[in-house]
């Protein structure tokens, strides 16, 4: 069974997304009279806290070190861990299923997907509690605490539109100043997310059902039914040329045995 390939880029799509949602976030420096010094966007990238935190610290002396430091604030977030929603998991028998556009003969069938939940972590950082607390009430009011996306889970099914909510879990806070009062400060914030993913199988082939027939037989006292034929059943789809995803109805035809 495995070694069929396929790639439906699910968990870079789920990155891609997640990080879209915060990568317009600005800050606004005022002056002492309330003049707009400047705005700043807050860069955001994907990378592992611990990463950032060390960078940030190997520059700790502000007045004599004049290696370039990482500026402040900034984002960054990363994936924690994927865990299996059983809760979630639908019937195994409601699969996907798309007409092919170039041939009214064969559709495309996709097998119920597996649901996992992707546990995202979202730190930012900053030097002063202002724009940290700026950044925050820019997310918070979005969750409430879930905020839902749609998006297109297959590049060969463009017509398919999946519902993905994200959740927001929680909110840590943490003040990083430890030692001289010239020495650099680190005010951190960690967001807690959880967001929906559904890993789907490949995509098959298959042909349309366009008639479907049943026979009536009389059983004799033997229970054989050869010659005994009665009549035959027989339905179509109306129009004959429909595709799974039209409106169309059906014919029924009954053929008693011996009419031809």
């Amino acid at each position: 069974m495995l070694g069929n390939y396929f790639y439906h880029e699910r968990i870079r799509k789920s990155v891609a997304v997640f990080g879209s949602l915060f990568n317009n976030i600005f800050i606004v420096r005022k002056n002492s009279d309330g003049t707009v010094r400047n705005t700043q966007r807050v860069p955001l990238s994907y990378a592992p806290k611990d990463k950032y935190l060390e960078r940030i610290r190997a520059n700790a002396n502000l007045d004599t070190d004049t290696n370039l430091a990482i500026r402040l604030p900034r984002m960054s977030f990363e994936i924690i861990s994927l865990v299996y929603a059983t809760e979630r998991q639908l019937n195994k028998m409601n699969n996907i299923k798309r007409a092919v556009v170039t041939n009214d003969d064969i559709q495309k069938k996709i097998q119920q997907g597996v649901p996992y939940t992707i546990n995202f972590q979202l730190n930012l950082y900053a030097r002063n509690q202002d724009d940290a607390l700026q950044i925050i009430e820019q997310i918070l009011p979005t969750f409430a605490p879930q905020y839902t996306i749609s998006i297109k889970p297959f590049s060969d099914v463009s017509d398919y539109i999946e519902d993905v909510p994200i959740t927001l879990m929680g909110v840590l806070y943490n003040d990083d100043y430890e030692g001289a009062l010239d020495q650099r400060r680190v005010i951190q914030y960690q967001l807690d997310f959880e967001m929906y993913c559904t890993f789907y199988g490949p995509i098959n082939t298959q042909s349309i059902i366009r008639s479907a027939g049943v026979n009536t037989y009389m059983i004799d006292s033997a229970n054989d039914l050869t010659g005994n034929l009665v009549s035959t059943l027989t339905v179509v789809p109306n129009p004959l040329g429909a595709n799974p995803d039209s409106d169309f109805g059906f014919s029924t035809t009954i053929t008693l045995a011996g009419d031809g």
